[in-house]
């Protein structure tokens, strides 16, 4: 019997070695597939390291992005966010984050699943509908986003919020990498040419795609957002819709203020400002400040009686390839401000605003690369100055206004 009972003990402790030995071999082959980029276990573990890549990408939006800005959520129908101006810009400044990705990502291979770009919108319930890609080198220029309502539903939000558009065709500026810096900086050197942009197959294709979206929408229900070179083609196109009667809501970061163009007739400004100067001891004063109200009487008649188109702009000081647009509307041939024509011009604007700029305060960003960049139209404790008068304004306001022919643009290219 004792015999009999050690037997079945020594048996039982045999197979539960053998078992052991099996499981361990298990593991190891696991561990091997794994290893060597078997499809369960190396898939596994490419895609996890893949999606701690993301996550941790400098660009990715929980990193970099907006830190207390409110996500859409089922209060937005009852109380819109939309309807903050402060909002509004900072959600226009990430849309146009987004099409920056949607390049890198087009340059990285990456496509909805496993990009940066899809996050920068689909926050706000937001989704790309169309890229739009320069023919010249493949790149993505420009997207038109558009409310995405099953992702809205999916979270309780019935309606769109008040306020927020139905579509935004939001365009960037230049991107110094190799695929795409040639045609950026060709397009930015024909706007220091020209200061134009309407000899661009990007121009083109941005306004055939702002059209599109305000045929399909409404132009009430259609924004525009541009950065930097970005921001050059979006005023582009919406002056032209503003000369056919057609106004969307714009809104222009960092815009270029800096060619030659501008540098000639500012030397033409200036002597013609001393040639008034002249005049003035000239018996022919009084006719020709007549001639000159009469002139400023009619623009100003013609901006109430057709439907105005205010664009929003936003300035840093410290960039100088935008802190022109801060230059006053009156200046002396030193440069110097004119306090009385100064003051005649704003009080002319307070009756008839041709557009709103925001300029940084002293706290913003100084250096160029955080002056010029998108970030800071994001960041939280953004304090913006509204300015009321802008030399260059008032001559784009001339040009929108004016029915005398600009110099034709370089043909395309």
């Amino acid at each position: 019997m004792a015999m009999d009972l050690a037997t079945v003990v020594d048996e039982a402790m045999k197979a539960e070695a053998v078992k052991e030995d099996e499981e361990e071999e298990e593991v190891m082959v696991v561990v091997e597939e794994g290893a060597s980029g078997g499809r369960c276990g190396g898939e596994a573990v490419v895609v996890a390291a893949a999606d701690a890549e993301v996550e941790g990408h400098p660009y990715a939006f929980h990193v970099s992005g907006p830190r207390n800005l409110p996500l859409p959520n089922w209060r937005e129908i009852i109380r819109s966010s939309w309807k903050d101006p402060n909002y509004k810009r900072m959600v226009m400044a990430c849309f146009i984050q987004a099409v920056y990705l949607l390049e890198i990502d087009r340059q990285d291979q990456k496509g909805e699943e496993d990009g940066l770009a899809p996050k920068w919108c689909k926050s706000f319930k937001y989704k790309v509908t169309q890229t739009l890609v320069d023919e010249r080198d493949g790149s993505i220029y420009g997207a038109i986003l558009e409310w995405d309502r099953a992702s809205a539903l999916s979270e309780f939000i019935l309606l769109r919020p008040s306020g927020a558009p139905r579509a935004v065709l939001a365009l960037r500026g230049t991107l110094l990498q190799k695929p795409t810096i040639k045609r950026d900086l060709q397009d930015d050197l024909r706007f220091l040419v020209w200061e134009s942009l309407k000899g661009s197959v990007r121009y083109t294709g941005a306004l055939e795609a702002l059209k599109a979206a305000v045929d399909r929408f409404g132009s009430t229900n259609v924004f525009v957002a541009g950065h930097s070179l970005g921001a050059g083609f979006a005023l582009q196109v919406c002056k032209d819709l503003a000369k056919q009667g057609i106004v969307v809501d714009c809104h222009l970061f960092n815009p270029p203020s800096v060619s030659l163009a501008m540098s000639l007739r500012s030397m033409s400004e200036k002597a013609s400002y001393l040639w008034q100067k002249v005049k003035a001891s000239m018996p022919s004063k009084e006719e020709a400040s007549l001639d000159s109200a009469k002139e400023e009487s009619s623009i100003k008649k013609r901006l109430r009686a057709e439907k105005k188109w205010v664009p929003h702009l936003y300035v840093n000081n410290s960039d100088y390839i935008c802190c022109h647009y801060n230059a006053p509307s009156s200046t002396g041939p030193d440069g110097a401000p004119d306090e009385q024509q100064q003051q005649r011009k704003a009080s002319e604007i307070a009756g008839d605003v041709v557009a709103k700029l925001f300029v940084t305060s002293s706290k913003g960003p100084q250096k160029f690369t955080e002056a010029h960049g998108l970030e800071q139209w994001w960041s939280d404790g953004m304090e913006l100055l509204a300015v009321s008068d802008s030399k260059l304004i008032h001559r784009q306001l001339k040009s929108l206004y004016s029915s005398t022919a600009a110099v034709p643009p370089p043909a395309k290219s």
